[in-house]
């Protein structure tokens, strides 16, 4: 029996099209397993396959509804360890609650450490994940976490369009490294709005670093949720000069007004990736990238106890 035919892939109800295509990337089937909810709306999961001694991927991001999709991985979890699987790993592509990595007044909890506690507690072996919104978040948990980037499926399809003149903005002063990484596989130079948050969900702009006129600027976040900061950053951007502007994120959360405010924006495209479902969330202005083969490779790779970081150069 090779490495592979120990490899099990089970899935949720967060993102079911993602974890096809990556069992499909792989060559595997999907584990035959029931996740639903009793009549009382608690959590039901029914495994349908012996998976004693076998290493488990179940692909869940915790996005919306947020808690619902958290308690099916954690009861998945729980459900694998009770029937002896060898290992257990949590492939979140979208990690929940990312945003509450610290203390910013008194009195606030800390829930990114909270839910990391919970994964270990539930049984969880391995944490796989893309594009935390705070790389701190990994040494929340005492197991291995490996952090992926999009930024290499971003990159490859910003230069299949063949854009002239570009430079890579960071919509704030957090997100320079995240930046520079895109700038450096597209060999373009960046710039950097700075912008103050008066209230949660509100952001000024307040000043440029950088240079922008006459050049195709393309905004790089981790998540576009209402797409406020995004758009004002679009807005900001056309009128210092940019000729076009794009804007590149990991995870499409896109609550309302999202849509909305990007059909109306100076957004050119929003490029996105399937971390999280779009659903009936669409506009002409959105394109969505798969990570189902990079992800699928890193699985391979985990499998087979070779290194993944080459997959992400």
């Amino acid at each position: 029996m090779t490495n592979l035919d120990n490899l099990c892939i089970m899935t949720g109800n967060a993102n079911p099209d993602l974890a096809k295509k990556i069992a499909s990337h792989i060559g595997v089937p999907l584990c035959d397993a029931y996740v639903g909810h009793f009549n009382n709306g608690e959590t039901q999961v029914m495994i349908s396959e012996s998976i004693r001694g076998k290493d488990i991927f179940i692909i869940q991001p915790t996005s919306q509804p947020v808690n619902d999709n958290l308690m099916e991985l954690l009861i998945m979890t729980d459900a694998c360890k009770r029937a002896s699987a060898h290992s257990i790993t949590a492939v979140v592509p979208y990690y929940a609650y990312a945003r509450q990595d610290r203390k910013t007044r008194g009195r606030e909890p800390i829930s990114a450490k909270l839910v990391a506690n919970l994964m270990e507690t539930a049984g969880v072996s391995r944490v796989v994940t893309v594009d935390l919104h705070a790389g701190q978040i990994q040494g929340f948990f005492d197991i291995p976490v490996d952090h992926l980037g999009a930024a290499p499926v971003l990159a490859s399809y910003l230069k299949e369009r063949n854009l002239e003149n570009v430079v890579v903005v960071s919509p704030d002063l957090g997100g320079v490294t995240r930046t520079r990484n895109l700038a450096d596989r597209l060999h373009a130079p960046i710039a950097i709005i700075e912008k103050r948050r008066p209230e949660p969900g509100v952001a000024e702009v307040m000043n440029l670093i950088g240079d922008v006129e006459g050049k195709t600027a393309i905004l790089i976040d981790d998540i576009v949720d209402t797409a406020g900061s995004l758009c004002e950053g679009a807005k900001a951007l056309e009128r210092l000069g940019a000729k076009e502007v794009y804007a590149a994120c990991s995870h499409a959360i896109l609550t309302d007004p999202a849509i909305e405010r990007i059909n109306a924006s100076a957004l050119k495209q929003l490029i996105v990736t399937d971390t999280v479902p779009l659903g009936d969330k669409k506009s002409d202005k959105i394109v969505v990238l798969t990570l189902a083969d990079a992800i699928g490779d890193v699985l391979v790779s985990i499998q087979e106890h070779r290194s993944v970081s080459h997959l992400f150069r």
